[in-house]
């Protein structure tokens, strides 16, 4: 008798949630309220809540339940919460891409609830887990509702070498490949068909206008902005999406310090569309609500260098407590090495690494890696970082990490105050070592989300740009 009461009791409680759920989508005043964030109030990343797009009758929203997917043949045996909505007729191709996006916001919310990750295979390994990730049910479900949906279309306006291409070495690496693989590689999110698009992405290279229009120390920026000016006159005079929006579903990418500035050609880009940079400088006008943070990766000769492809095992010694080598860029490095530049042996910090050291060896040997910012917040060190394993130690102001949305960094790094930076051995060597074991275990995880494959992998650096973009446009209200 207890067990059959327990189980009634189970069952009245799911049917609690069930019908809370129907009375909140059906609601004319639905605002989901539902968060990537597992952690406590007052975290310093962004936190951004999925909110309704417009869709053409409120009253269309019936039901949220779950219900096997049959609409992918590469996962058959995938399961999905699905926003049941009733057949309307006569529905515009705009309208019934948002009632799309309500049922991949339905099914978010239920997995942000319910914290149960279903695996769209027996034998899928990418399923995210552990203390690295916000809410690892709703990333996951997230992931796949943008693998099943999102639609991207690339104007083929514009001419190389400017428009089309972007430099995949260096670094700047980033800005080019992700321009590459969305042109060339990612055929399942890019759709030829402008009306099927959810996002418009406008493949210009601000690293490439600063090589070819803009004049070696003249300091005028003037060229790019004018530039990005015309590009998105040329757009919008042909096309009626940017006009339909005013910018909001379209985006740009860049990876160069002057990326934020080009954006200014345009007050609609700069203020409404998804701008994914690099310079991710909330002091400088980065909007994490709807600006993606672009992690950069210098890629010398436009590879990894073979040292980090397979990094030490976690017992393997590393002799130095932390290590950095960097030029005089910006406020915060001088003032690093002012402190500890050949002051102590296990700090070990350099200006510019002796040519009989290796840069790499170094990062391999250390606990944890200084990344300060240079002349702008962003640095290639952070990635460089996470591929050595070693944790980072993240030295910048009002910079907006990359990923924060679905990542927990203080699961993988450390986060210190740039007026803390004389005490930075002893802010280190107080870090327990079972502690240091977890945030290295936190980078081992991590890793395969800052990794450039070629081709791209699920889960890997493009496809994380891509579903940051994703998050901002389910957020979108494009009416």
């Amino acid at each position: 008798m207890k067990s059959c009461y327990r189980y009634s009791a189970s069952a009245f409680t799911w049917l609690c949630v069930f019908a809370i759920l129907v009375v909140f989508f059906t609601s004319d005043n639905f605002n989901a309220s539902v968060s990537f964030s597992a952690s406590s109030p007052g975290s310093p990343e962004p936190k951004l809540e999925l909110q309704r797009s417009i869709v053409s009758n409120p009253d269309q929203i019936k039901a949220v339940g779950f219900s096997a997917s049959t609409d992918d043949h590469h996962h058959p045996n995938r399961l999905r919460n699905t926003t049941v909505i009733r057949k309307t007729k006569n529905l515009s191709r705009e309208q019934a891409l948002e009632q799309g996006l309500a049922r991949a916001r339905a099914s978010i919310l239920s997995a942000a609830i319910a914290r149960n990750i279903k695996a769209t295979s027996k034998h899928d390994n990418d399923v995210p887990f552990g203390d690295v990730y916000r809410n690892p049910s709703a990333f996951y479900q997230s992931y796949v509702e943008m693998e099943r949906r999102f639609q991207v279309y690339v104007y083929t306006e514009g001419e190389l070498p400017i428009v089309h291409d972007g430099p995949c070495k260096e670094i700047y690496t980033i800005e080019g490949r992700f321009i590459h693989e969305m042109e060339h590689g990612a055929k399942r999110f890019r759709t030829n068909d402008p009306q099927r698009a959810h996002v418009f992405f406008m493949p210009f290279s601000v690293t490439w206008m600063v090589k070819y229009i803009y004049t070696p120390l003249s300091f005028n920026i003037t060229p790019l902005k004018q530039f990005v000016s015309d590009y998105v006159k040329v757009v919008s005079t042909k096309y009626s999406f940017w006009n339909r929006t005013h910018g909001a579903d379209h985006f740009m990418l860049a990876c160069h310090d002057w990326g934020p500035h080009a954006s200014q050609g345009n007050s609609l880009l700069y203020n409404n569309s998804i701008r994914v940079l690099c310079n991710a400088n909330t002091s400088e006008g980065f909007n994490p609500q709807k600006d993606v943070s672009l992690p950069e990766i210098n890629l010398n000769g436009g590879h990894l260098s073979p040292k980090l492809i397979h990094p030490p095992p976690p017992n393997a010694s590393r002799p130095y407590l932390s290590f950095f080598a960097g030029g005089l860029h910006g406020p915060i490095r001088p003032y690093l090495l002012q402190h500890w530049k050949g002051r102590d042996n296990d700090m070990q910090v350099f200006e510019y690494l002796p040519k009989d050291k290796d840069y790499y060896s170094y990062m391999l040997q250390s606990k944890f890696c200084l990344c300060p910012s240079g002349y702008e917040v962003a640095s290639p060190r952070i990635v460089e970082a996470i591929y050595s394993e070693c944790v980072p130690v993240i030295l910048s102001d009002n910079y907006v990490l990359p990923f924060s949305d679905v990542l927990r960094w203080e699961a993988f790094s450390i986060q210190v105050e740039t007026t803390e930076i004389p005490r930075l051995k002893e802010i280190l060597s107080a870090i327990p070592e079972e502690k240091y074991r977890k945030l290295q275990e936190g980078v081992r995880v991590v890793r395969r989300h800052f990794m450039l494959n070629q081709p791209s992998k699920r889960f890997d650096m493009f496809h994380m740009i891509l579903h940051s973009i994703w998050l901002r446009r389910i957020n979108a209200r494009t009416g």
